[in-house]
């Protein structure tokens, strides 16, 4: 078969990228630039001349740097590597860990792959060579590129490294610093458990031998807990009898396992205990002051802190590490002796306390660890009251003065308070007595046991009631207030590098259960709107432009689109709770405000507003006079917006200002009782979150706080497509309060555990024994090519041999299946296509038997609209084994490099499962509107009814067919086909010469059907019987003779009693389709509401229904609460879907019978592709949000089958980027065919990369943070592009890509002003940043890289992917060399990329696009020497154009002069004579000074590089 990747191991490198904002080369940095700033995460800038300057970019060069211009490298140094580690790579104080910006030139030197790496030796290398190569892996990490490649090559090696780093500590003692290098390296390698050479290692410390390090009484109350660990721990005590035995001498507790992890924890809270606070420094970098003045707080210890409790909670929220760690931890009592700590309490420890609660939160998690299930909120109050119980019976057996705690109910020792006052009563001895001897909860040995408040809070913790983790979630507002919001530790600005911790929850390989899974998205998702949402408050609030009147009150002299002053708020309505719950029910209230100020477009947007949509309610105070500069240095971003509150609210209705209900979608008002909205006020009832004015009411009455909704004055709203946070909210939560229930064959899987291809089709029951594959095979040697391990035998119906066999094709599997994965198609691509019936027959006896039935299809009836539509694509053997793969159940993964027919795959897919199961229905998802509507459009094209197929959300209207797929469209589609149907029942009806009247509805039609119609049918079939011997009997008796008069030609041939009783029956096929159809239609008859039969179609009728996963994480509790079904769910682009977004859509349905229905499950993504785009970058680099379901499988070694052959590229270009795949070919079709053959007119080569230097002196600039241009690149690249139009090439067929935002805008301007005012040249098809050209392509792509100083996000692999794999034809790279060329995970592209000059090679010998030149035939060489001399060429050939119009209009004739170029025939032509171009002389690349553009790029792009617009920088969205 296929082949199949990552069964049963780990086959994904991690490929997330950092950015870093830079100031522009050759300007002033300002007084304090963002990277200056006191706690700011951002390296400081470096122009690119300090860079070739730097000390250490010399050494590189001298030692290890791999360029062209470099020459022989000196020998190895320890004494260098010790050097620069005491010089470079240390720090002396301060809270960062490590220099960054020198750290970065390392890395990017390929320190650690040229130098530390190839001359290490455990023997010998030094601890200053083992915590380089630490440094140069965590830092690789925090720019998420792939750690731990160019360990591969010595894996032996790379054990004895971690050998090392295990053991460095011995004998030696580290700074802070260190020890905070070395956790981060402990904590990246914990991390990436995916890669063997490191789990290997690194399971050991979480392994039983750590136990060793238990206190005694720990270790009987925990093997008494698990008793299945007893047989585990006396095999370890065995090894070290045998060893005794041997003579050897064998300590088991003096072995690294066992002291590592209980070591750092002592490590840690010595710190903790001891180090965190010293005394005051007048040290000016020293910013942070303790709030009461009595202590400074140390920076890098508070730092080191918070790094080990990320740590400790990453051990506890994985099942592998958690099972065997948390005894540990609770051994310690590392989370009681956090909470007494005064770093807890202290104002800078805010984060720190932050993650001590989530540390707190996993350590209690509600799972069984040794089991791995989870308990539901009955196993958990079970196991509280147990442990109480047993307590208080040793308290009234053992310690008479608890007696009053031991008679106790429950109830009134569940809370902490009442718990500790009862354990008030004992003396600190008796106390230490209970908790140490008695209750083994700590070791007497520890110094902290001397303390009262210590074993009260161990114990407390121990046995108080915990909240709920169902009720904690329910008691959560879902919309974000103006605390959480500017909650650096929750919410960080967009600056985040990587440098720190935050209290975040993260998304790697595995989750504990179901509910941690969601519980982990549900607060990555609500954080991820919450700084979206702060963003537009940001935008929209200074626009307003707020100021404190003279009677003291907020008033606004500005406006802003977004936001609107309220004339009134007034809370209407707050209903009782629930039964069970304390926060109300319902809350209520009416906003007023007045549109009048706005113009039509903005009125009409606020109009636009409608049921369901969210809005905020902002409270502004501005300060009385403005902040002083150095007040609004040290404010916060809502003191400067004088921001007070900040509350979400969802309308329920609006109405304008005579009080008529606007934008009903209810039904309350008809369709012809409409009128537009009267006046500017507008009315709107909103729904107040409930759990959040519980909370604020609460405030109020028990602290006296302000009246929150008594000061809201600003009503803002957000663009709809951004603010659907609220509905995937709820999906979530909804899902965390139902019993969730996943398919079986799935549920270990999506969670990381168990056998990686358990849910593969060859391990799934009930698989399909015989699939008919329809239309997928185009010949008889299309399956032989398809199956070239198997030996292929066709057959007919009847079980003979067919040594003529044509398609379509049945194939019957073998029931042996264990090696069907690695027999059935291969990745080799088979050319032949003889049709030789000896190469069929010829026997393989090595080769399974595979039996193919070739069978003939039942007539479909003798009308074309009958014929059924065929498949043209041939499959390659890869493909078919994903066909085959999808059709059968269980989990079907598929990699599709760039152009290797995903969508006609999936399609075929759809197309073969509804033919071999048409009663069951299949759901299609995928990321975005238009790869829905690319699926769409080719499943019209198959054999599947249009009646069958459902197209649900927006983006239907951009459908490209003229038939309407919405649930309304289809809705009048079904009546329109319903009275086509009728008025043929009618016609039928005459034709038998019955009353016509049988035709009146679907009702009367069915009891026709069976009383005149299947009867004749049937009379005639046992008269048929009788008389197969008269070749005219059928044409003679065919009942329905006259209904079939009006084909094109007679349909009987009276020829042969077979052909024509084949035809008989195609024409009662035809009646049965007409029938059914009409059967079908009969619900719509009987409901009479649009809605009704809108929610019919979508329940019951439709086989095919497709819609993106917003759309379906937005409506999911309507589809339960209707009924939707589905068996099958295919989700195409899932690698570019969020986990949580691809998991919602599983779950559309409930369950049946506690089961869940869905049967087939196939995702088709690229992993080697861009990721889902998560706009904040911690939730990215911390939290890893951006990684898929798709990417996490294939990380887990889930099987997938990878698509091998593209047909997109030339294969030249293809070669860019196939090195990423395992197995990337190319289809016949590019080899072949003439376009891909030929060269590109005016080009030299098919692909290059062009050397930009800087022009004016500059190459990269920022003019904000992450907002990147480089002004030579951009007018390179349109000098290139004007070359190319004036050459002929179509406008439609050239991209220009660029990898920021900022580039984008200035290649647009200098577009604007260099090409609009030219007809014959115009604009380009696109203009747009890669990412957001992913699933598109051209025939020419002009690329621009932009930086200059540093790699950038470009490092990011599968960006690099994207960017190659855009072209079909040409591809032009424009970049700085010396860059690129060095940068370690691009190396593969950019050696092909730089075997050819670096200078642009034209070919000026050519005028038209038309050339007969080969592609590998360069033709005469021109190099380009740079952008001066290309805007020269361009400006000559401008010329020539201009001269042959204005000869062209003299001499009036609109045909070309013999040698004219093909461009200029097609200016002419195009506008005739006209001439309101400027004239050639006028246009300047140096000044820009053309009439029609005085601005010049940086006026315009520059001026517009908005905050807006670089949140999109790094990940350019």
């Amino acid at each position: 078969m296929t082949k199949i990747y990552g069964t049963g191991m780990y086959d994904f490198r991690r490929h997330r990228v950092a950015e870093y904002p830079v100031a522009a080369d050759g300007l002033p940095l300002p007084e304090k630039p963002p990277e200056s700033k006191p706690g700011s995460d951002v390296p400081s800038s470096m122009t690119l001349i300090e860079i070739q300057r730097d000390r250490l970019t010399k050494i590189a060069a001298e030692n290890w740097a791999k360029t062209a211009d470099s020459g022989p490298k000196k020998p190895f140094s320890p004494d260098l590597v010790n050097e620069i580690y005491y010089t470079e790579l240390t720090v002396k104080a301060g809270r960062k860990p490590v220099p960054l910006q020198r750290v970065m030139i390392l890395e990017v030197s390929q320190y650690l792959e040229n130098y530390l790496w190839p001359n290490f030796s455990p023997e010998t290398a030094s601890f200053e060579h083992v915590m380089s190569m630490i440094l140069m892996v965590n830092e690789k990490f925090r720019e998420n590129v792939a750690a731990w490649i160019c360990f591969y090559d010595k894996k032996d090696m790379f054990k004895a490294f971690l050998e090392r780093v295990l053991r460095l500590k011995e004998g030696r003692s580290l700074t802070i610093a260190e020890k905070t290098n070395y956790l981060l390296f402990m904590i990246n390698a914990f991390q990436s458990l995916e890669d063997e050479i490191v789990s290997e290692m690194i399971m050991r410390l979480a392994s039983l031998e750590c136990w060793h390090s238990l206190s005694y009484g720990r270790f009987q109350m925990e093997l008494c807990l698990n008793k299945n660990l007893i047989r585990r721990w006396r095999r370890i005590a065995m090894r070290a009898k045998d060893a005794t035995k041997r003579g050897e001498t064998f300590d088991p507790t003096t072995i690294v396992e066992a002291n590592f992890l209980r070591n750092l924890i002592e490590e840690f809270l010595v710190v903790l205990d001891s180090e965190v606070f010293c005394k005051p420094k007048k040290d000016e970098d020293d910013d942070l002051v303790d709030v009461h003045g009595s202590e400074d707080v140390n920076d890098s210890c508070l730092l080191y802190c918070e790094r080990f409790m990320e740590f400790l909670i990453d051990l506890l929220s994985q099942l592998p590490t958690r099972r065997l760690v948390r005894p540990l931890v609770a051994d310690v009592a590392v989370i009681s002796k956090c909470h007494l700590s005064a770093l807890y309490r202290h104002e800078k420890g805010k984060l720190f306390a932050q993650l001590v609660d989530l540390l707190q939160y996993y350590e209690g998690f509600e799972i069984d660890d040794h089991k791995g299930v989870q308990m539901d909120d009955d196993d958990v109050l079970r196991a509280h009251y147990k442990r109480l119980q047993a307590f208080q019976l040793l308290a009234f057996r053992k310690i008479p003065k608890l007696r009053e705690l031991a008679l106790a109910n429950v109830g009134s020792i569940n809370k902490r308070a009442d718990l500790a006052k009862k354990l008030s009563v004992l003396s600190p001895e008796e106390l230490r007595d209970l908790v140490c001897v008695k209750l083994k909860l700590v070791s007497k040995d520890d110094p902290w046991s001397e303390r009262v408040d210590f074993l009260i809070e161990v114990t407390v913790s121990f046995f108080e009631k915990q909240q709920s983790q169902k009720e904690a979630i329910n008691a959560l507002p879902l919309y974000p207030n103006e605390q959480i919001m500017w909650d650096e530790s929750l919410v960080p600005s967009i600056n985040y590098s990587g440098e720190g911790c935050l209290a975040l929850p993260k998304l790697n390989l595995q989750f504990l259960t179901l509910h941690d899974y969601l519980l982990r998205n549900f607060n990555l998702f609500r954080l991820e709107s919450t700084y979206e949402i702060r963003e537009d408050i940001q935008e929209a609030v200074p626009h307003l432009l707020a100021y404190v009147n003279n009677e003291g009150e907020t008033a606004f002299r500005g406006w802003s689109r977004m936001a609107v002053p309220i004339k009134e708020f007034r809370i209407t309505e707050v209903k009782q709770p629930n039964i069970g719950e304390v926060k109300p029910s319902v809350v209520t209230a009416k906003v007023t405000f007045s549109i009048s100020s706005y113009k039509a477009q903005i009125r009409s947007e606020w109009n636009a507003l409608k049921e369901h949509d969210v809005l905020f309610l902002l409270s502004i105070r501005p300060s009385f006079e403005p902040l002083s500069s150095e007040e609004a240095s040290n404010a916060s971003v809502p003191q400067k917006l004088g921001l007070q509150y900040v509350r979400g609210c969802e309308i329920v209705e609006v109405r304008d200002e005579d009080g008529t209900l606007m934008n009903d979608f209810t039904g309350r008002i008809k369709r012809d009782e409409w009128k537009p909205p009267k006046g500017d006020l507008r009315t709107v009832t909103i729904a107040l979150d409930t759990a959040q004015y519980h909370m604020d009411v609460s405030d109020i009455a028990e602290t006296g706080a302000d009246d929150v909704y008594g000061t809201f004055n600003i009503l803002m709203r957000r663009k709809p497509k951004e603010n659907n946070f609220k509905a995937i909210l709820e999906s979530i939560r909804d899902l965390m309060n139902e019993t969730c229930i996943v398919p079986k064959w799935l549920h270990d899987i999506l969670l990381g555990y168990g056998d990686p291809s358990a849910a593969q089709w060859t391990n799934m029951p009930d698989l399909i024994k015989k699939v008919d594959f329809k239309d997928t095979f185009l010949d008889a040697a299309h399956v032989i090519e398809s199956f070239p391990n198997y030996k292929v035998r066709f057959i007919n119906s009847d079980g003979t041999d067919n040594s003529n066999p044509c398609p379509p094709f049945r194939i019957k599997f073998p029931e042996n299946l264990e090696s069907m994965v690695h027999a059935l198609p291969g990745n080799v691509i088979s050319t032949q296509t003889s049709n030789d019936g000896s190469s069929m027959q010829d026997d393989h006896s090595d080769k399974v038997e595979l039996v193919v039935e070739a069978y003939v299809p039942p007539d479909p009836g003798p009308y074309p609209q009958d014929q059924p539509k065929q498949n043209s694509v041939r499959f390659t053997p890869t493909q078919v084994g994903v066909i085959l793969s999808g059709v059968q159940p269980g989990l079907t993964m598929v990699v599709g490099p760039p152009g290797t027919g995903k969508t006609d795959t999936a399609v075929q897919i759809l197309n073969v499962l509804y033919h071999n199961c048409p009663s069951q229905r299949t759901l299609i998802i995928t990321h975005s509107n238009q790869a829905l509507n690319d699926l769409f459009e080719k499943i019209m094209e198959r054999d599947v009814p249009a009646r069958y197929l459902l197209r649900l959300g927006q983006g239907e209207q951009e459908l490209a067919t003229e038939l309407d797929f919405s649930r309304q469209g289809r809705v009048n589609a079904m009546l329109v086909r319903r009275l086509e149907l009728l008025s043929e029942v009618e016609r039928l009806a005459r034709s038998l010469q019955l009353p016509e009247d049988v035709g009146y509805t679907c009702e009367t039609a069915s009891y026709f059907w069976l009383l005149h119609v299947y009867s004749r049918w049937e009379l005639f079939l046992a008269a048929c019987a009788q008389n197969q011997d008269k070749p005219t009997f059928i044409q003679d008796r065919f009942p329905f003779k006259e209904f079939f008069s009006n084909t094109a030609k007679p349909i009987f041939a009276a020829e042969s009693f077979e052909k024509d009783m084949r035809t008989a029956k195609g024409c009662f096929r035809h009646l049965q389709t007409m029938f059914q159809e009409l059967e079908e239609c009969r619900a719509f008859e009987l409901l009479k509401s649009t809605v009704d039969r809108s929610n019919y179609l979508m329940t019951k009728q439709a086989k095919i229904v497709a819609m993106t996963c917003t759309h379906a994480a937005l409506k999911r509790k309507d589809f339960l609460h209707l009924g939707f079904k589905y068996d099958n769910l295919l989700m195409e682009e899932s690698a570019q879907i969020l986990e949580i977004e691809t998991f919602i859509p599983m779950l559309l349905q409930r369950q049946e019978d506690d089961r869940a229905r869905l049967k087939r499950c196939i995702l088709i993504g690229d992993h080697h592709q861009l990721p889902p785009v998560v706009k904040n970058m911690a939730f990215q680099k911390y939290s890893h949000m951006d990684q898929s379901l798709f990417t996490r499988f294939v990380r887990l070694g889930i099987p997938y089958i990878e698509l091998n052959a593209q047909g997109r590229a030339r294969p030249s270009l293809a070669r860019l980027y196939n090195w990423r795949y395992k197995d990337l070919g190319d289809l016949s079709y590019v080899k072949e065919n003439e376009i891909f053959q030929r060269a590109n007119s005016g080009f030299s080569y098919d692909y290059q990369l062009v050397d930009v230097p800087d022009f004016h002196g500059r190459g990269e600039s920022a003019p904000s943070p992450w907002f990147y241009q480089n002004e030579g690149e951009a007018e390179y690249i349109v000098s290139v592009y004007m070359y190319m139009r004036l050459l002929g090439y179509p406008a439609s067929k050239i991209s220009i890509l660029t990898t920021y935002n900022g580039q984008k805008l200035l290649i647009r301007d200098v577009i604007n002003r260099r090409c609009v005012p030219y007809d014959f040249i115009g604009p380009p098809h696109k203009v747009a940043t890669v990412d957001k050209f992913q699933g598109q392509q051209n025939d020419f792509i002009l690329l621009s890289l932009v930086r200059s100083r540093f790699v950038g996000h470009l490092r990011d692999v599968r960006r690099l992917v994207v960017a190659m794999s855009r072209a079909r034809l040409g591809l032009y790279v424009f970049c700085r060399r010396s860059l690129f060329e060095q940068c370690y995970e691009l190396q593969p592209t950019f050696q092909l990329l730089l075997q050819r000059p670096d200078h642009l090679s034209l070919n000026l010998n050519e005028f038209t696009t038309f050339t007969d030149r080969h592609v590998e035939d360069t033709g005469p060489v021109q190099l380009v020497s740079g952008i001066e001399e290309m805007a020269n060429i361009v400006n000559y050939k401008m010329h020539q154009v201009y001269q042959a119009r204005v000869t062209s209009y003299q001499s009036d004739q609109y045909s070309a002069y013999p040698g004219q170029s093909a461009m200029e025939i097609d200016a002419s032509e195009e506008n005739g004579t006209e001439n309101t171009e400027p004239s050639v002389g006028e246009m300047d690349l140096d000044n820009g000074t053309e009439k029609d553009a005085s601005l010049p790029p940086d006026a315009t792009s520059n001026g517009s590089a908005h905050l807006d617009a670089s949140v999109e920088e790094n990940r350019d969205v």
